[in-house]
């Protein structure tokens, strides 16, 4: 009850003020801050323990100076998203002096004009809402699953506004029938695939199984659409570059369950190859793996 009434609405009021004076800064000086503070604190804060826990699990060999490397460059980057949030409307893309650049736009051109429903999916790398902001702005009919924060005067502020082209779908069992809607209607759905989910299926991720939502896959195969994955790069404060994909092989063989787990087990394996080679661009915070 003091949530709802007094906690909710003091968050809220504390979002739309941020929001407000981050819009006052230039985009480069917004990132810059936050990649100064991510580096300064974020090392310090005890869900860093975390990080650790991860990058030792999925770099065994890595050394502790290593490591710490990879821990300072994720703050910076984590932090340089979060400060660019407020100002992504004016993140240019298929301009001559873009803020992203688009490798293999011509997988988002087939998606657009083949007349079919298609997926595509990425991570929380780099700053994972470009992805959207570059398929939206292709002029695809794009809907995005989203996980809607608690507090209902937070989700206000992260309704993606910069995503005119696109709809929101929340994560949960009215998202799901938002979801089936949309590509039986000939949408397109975006989802991010790196999250750990309690009662998904096991699937490996750098050798070690991870709870992994089988969604994209049951989704794949019930529509027989194309599945294209959406790298984001940071290629330099707030510069990007978004490499599209062909479409994965689903291949399907009559046995459901093992598709959808060969399905998730590529996604997990294209996911793992992009992260190794940019390991401080992921978001190592996550409770990826059981203990």
């Amino acid at each position: 009850m003091l949530r709802r009434f007094f906690s909710h609405p003091v968050q809220g009021l504390a979002g739309h003020l941020f929001f407000a004076l981050i819009r006052l800064l230039p985009i480069a000086v917004a990132s810059g801050l936050g990649g100064w503070i991510g580096r300064t604190i974020g090392p310090r804060l005890g869900i860093t323990r975390r990080a650790r826990r991860n990058l030792k699990n999925a770099f065994p060999e890595m050394s502790d100076a290593d490591m710490e490397i990879i821990i300072s460059n994720m703050w910076d980057n984590l932090c340089r998203t979060v400060m660019e949030y407020p100002l992504l409307g004016r993140i240019q893309v298929y301009t001559d002096n873009p803020h992203v650049e688009v490798v293999g736009v011509e997988h988002l051109d087939n998606l657009r004009d083949d007349g079919n429903p298609g997926i595509f999916f990425s991570g929380h790398l780099a700053n994972w809402e470009i992805p959207a902001i570059s398929i939206t702005k292709r002029g695809l009919e794009s809907h995005l699953v989203y996980r809607a924060p608690n507090n209902p005067y937070v989700d206000g502020l992260f309704q993606r506004r910069h995503l005119k082209d696109g709809t929101l779908i929340p994560k949960g069992p009215t998202g799901a029938r938002l979801a089936l809607k949309a590509l039986a209607n000939g949408g397109h759905l975006g989802m991010l695939v790196d999250q750990k989910m309690n009662d998904g299926i096991a699937a490996p991720l750098f050798g070690r199984d991870a709870m992994t939502a089988p969604a994209l896959a049951q989704l794949a195969l019930k529509f027989d659409c194309p599945v294209v994955p959406v790298r984001c790069e940071r290629v330099g404060g707030a510069s990007f570059r978004i490499t599209c994909y062909p479409p994965i092989d689903l291949a399907p063989s009559g046995n459901r369950t093992a598709d959808v787990l060969r399905i998730t087990t590529e996604v997990n394996r294209i996911l793992e190859g992009w992260i190794r080679e940019q390991p401080a661009q992921w978001l190592w915070l996550h409770n990826r793996w059981p203990d």
